[in-house]
């Protein structure tokens, strides 16, 4: 009987990873489809041509610019304000710090269709016109909760012995905080930085609230359906999955190389 069970758990978690990859899978080959009309549901023959037209609409591509660099922005301002926020969450005591830790979990808990709302409240009420600026703002802030807390867990593991070592040799505060305290919370920061990429480049109830004329790319993709999604949309789909699994691999490579 535990052999069987054990059997049955293998055979249920490969089932679960086969739901969960068909429809990247799905993508990825209705990427090489051969469609001759505005609907690519149906198998019509290989070819590789649409990897040559990628860029040919120039909507979608203008699309896919502005996640890039909403994205890219949004990241670069959650990573330093949520490793900032992770250690001081980890390592001091103040006031409000049990207040800090629960504004971070709601907001993780927090529906994304009650945030956009409310962000679209806030940016009708104060005038402030909509576009790359307040999807940048939006994004922001639901994605700076992960970064901290992902901080907040890697620093806690931290001895404080050793910041104490660094400073009893003379460095000032700042560079005991760049040659000792930032070295070992790396990879809690880039892990942070990575979740928050993920989480703004993808996104779409909060950006359709917030971003005005602004289209994403997942605004824009949900905007074809209507009239028929392209092959395009699947070859960029699947190349932003492949840059994804190769970040990821590579993580995984220097986490191995840094045990070993």
């Amino acid at each position: 009987m535990r052999a069987l069970r054990g059997r049955g758990l293998q055979i249920y978690t490969w089932l679960l990873v086969g739901w969960l990859v068909l429809p990247i899978a799905v993508m990825i080959l209705f990427g090489f489809n051969d469609t001759h009309s505005r609907q690519n549901f149906m198998w019509e023959g290989f070819t590789l041509k649409w990897y040559a037209r990628l860029f040919e609409k120039d909507d979608l591509t203008e699309a896919l610019v502005n996640s890039l660099v909403i994205a890219l922005l949004s990241t670069a301002v959650t990573t330093v304000l949520g490793t900032l926020a992770g250690l001081a969450l980890a390592r001091y005591r103040f006031r409000g710090r049990g207040t800090a830790n629960l504004v971070l979990f709601a907001a993780i808990a927090s529906p994304e269709l009650v945030m956009g709302a409310s962000l679209l409240s806030m940016f009708v009420t104060l005038n402030v016109p909509r576009g790359v600026g307040t999807v940048v703002a939006a994004h922001v802030m639901f994605s700076v909760a992960f970064v901290a807390l992902t901080v907040r867990a890697r620093a806690s593991g931290v001895d404080p012995a050793l910041e104490e070592a660094a400073a009893d040799l003379g460095a000032s505060r700042w560079e005991t905080f760049r040659l000792v305290t930032l070295p070992m919370i790396m990879p809690g920061v880039l892990s942070g930085a990575l979740l928050a990429f993920a989480l703004s480049i993808d996104d779409f109830v909060i950006t359709n609230f917030t971003g005005g004329t602004t289209v994403t790319f997942p605004l824009w993709v949900w905007s074809s359906t209507r009239t028929g999604t392209p092959p395009q949309v699947n070859v960029m789909g699947t190349l932003i999955f492949a840059v994804g699994v190769l970040i990821a691999v590579v993580n995984v490579v220097n986490a191995r190389r840094g045990r070993g």
